[in-house]
């Protein structure tokens, strides 16, 4: 794709999705997405899309896929499969709180009309762990990235479908204030989420190729090789807040937890393929 389809392409898709917000709503703002990535790059099979970068870049794909034949998020596998069938002190566990069993990611980030609130997988379990008077897990890395991992592998293959009900002016505030966050600048570096993985993405920011936004949801959470270790979709959200040397909110709070919200809805239809390795 030359620059200047590029730039027309995101022209065109900013006039579609942040002109009228209120107006064309969260599906038509999802169908424009969607479409930008397509038209951005055409030849790339929809599915490819939840590869990340390594979709786009074919020295990285080849290191990556050698890296998942032994993958380095395993050992948190185990971990998060024993957490989820260890019983709590008072002799009930996870599956007392989700009978469904461990493969239900598809079924977070969604609304909670009664709370009036995002509720995202992570918070669910924090949720579970308080309903049973255990201590809470602290979201960013460790044991909640254990039982996040175990529980994106038992639902791999799931599609993403996250809900937004458009008669819920509250939840429909809640999608727009996570629209907004995406494509605000912030920071001394004055950059939106939007500049690196929409507008730039597929480029390369020093030796690494910037992934498209489309597909970052499915694949959480994540080894970095960076990290040494697993971490969650927010503490990303921090670490990129940080690179733009911006303060980060806090993991979980009503920001990230719309962010996510927006950005999960903006992937609906795609499959689910985490845990993920990324360098």
């Amino acid at each position: 794709m030359t620059t200047k389809t590029s730039h027309r392409a995101l022209i065109l898709f900013t006039a579609a999705l942040l002109a009228t917000p209120v107006a064309a709503g969260p599906e038509a703002d999802r169908i424009a997405f969607q479409q930008y990535f397509e038209t951005r790059f055409p030849r790339l099979p929809t599915t490819e899309f939840v590869n990340g970068a390594y979709a786009l870049d074919p020295v990285g794909r080849e290191n990556w896929e050698a890296i998942e034949e032994f993958p380095p998020y395993e050992t948190a596998l185990s971990k998060g499969e024993e957490m989820w069938n260890t019983p709590f002190a008072n002799g009930r566990g996870y599956a007392d709180c989700f009978p469904e069993g461990p493969a239900l990611a598809a079924q977070y980030p969604r609304w909670d009309p009664e709370r009036g609130m995002v509720i995202t997988l992570a918070l669910a379990l924090n949720d579970c762990r308080a309903a049973n008077d255990a201590p809470p897990l602290q979201y960013k890395k460790g044991p909640i990235a254990d039982l996040l991992a175990y529980i994106a592998f038992a639902s791999r293959g799931q599609i993403t479908a996250v809900e937004i009900p458009e008669d819920d002016p509250r939840a429909l505030a809640a999608y727009e204030q996570g629209r907004q966050f995406y494509f605000a600048r912030r920071g001394q570096l004055n950059f939106a989420c939007s500049h690196c993985h929409m507008g730039n993405s597929g480029t390369t920011l020093r030796t690494e190729v910037l992934s498209p936004a489309y597909g970052h949801t499915t694949h959480f959470p994540v080894y970095r090789s960076k990290w040494g270790e697993m971490g969650t979709l927010h503490r990303r959200f921090s670490g990129c807040n940080k690179q733009v040397r911006a303060k980060p909110f806090p993991a979980q709070g009503e920001e990230y937890r719309n962010l996510e919200f927006f950005m999960t809805y903006m992937n609906n239809g795609l499959p689910l393929n985490g845990p993920g390795a990324r360098k």
